[in-house]
């Protein structure tokens, strides 16, 4: 895993790292479930499917995480495994993990949506870049 926690004033961000585009993705995903819980407390009991369509990649990232913040929210799934692809600014994902339980899981931060506010994701030399700033 490649990713850690940007001290932003109000707000908290994350950078993410890979040696691929979907790498990249994929540690963005386990960094926003860590902000959540602790990860080694998952269990990978279920598996849900995404997939999404934008017109860039920029627009697709945030996609990405605010579907997972969904499916937090709406069903109290966390994962702590991801299996993704990208291909023409479609992303399709399996994500393992299983139903958010406050007796076992450690609470940590209520993420709201992950936002556009001083985006990046670029490729540097032989890996990919992103930070991405989430409203708490």
């Amino acid at each position: 895993m490649s990713y850690r926690v940007i001290d932003v004033a109000g707000d908290i961000g994350l950078r993410a790292e890979g040696r691929t585009l979907q790498e990249c993705f994929v540690n963005a995903g386990l960094g926003l479930y860590s902000l959540i819980t602790d990860l080694n407390q998952i269990k990978q009991k279920q598996q849900i499917e995404i997939e999404i369509a934008e017109e860039s990649i920029e627009i697709l990232l945030v996609s990405y995480l605010n579907e997972l913040i969904f499916k937090f929210d709406a069903y109290g799934f966390i994962g702590n495994a991801i299996d993704l692809t990208i291909e023409r600014n479609t992303l399709k994902a399996l994500v393992y993990g299983e139903t958010f339980d406050p007796k076992k899981h450690e609470r940590r931060l209520l993420i709201k949506a992950a936002t556009y506010h001083n985006l990046i994701i670029k490729q540097e030399n032989t890996h990919w870049i992103a930070e991405i700033i989430f409203d708490i």
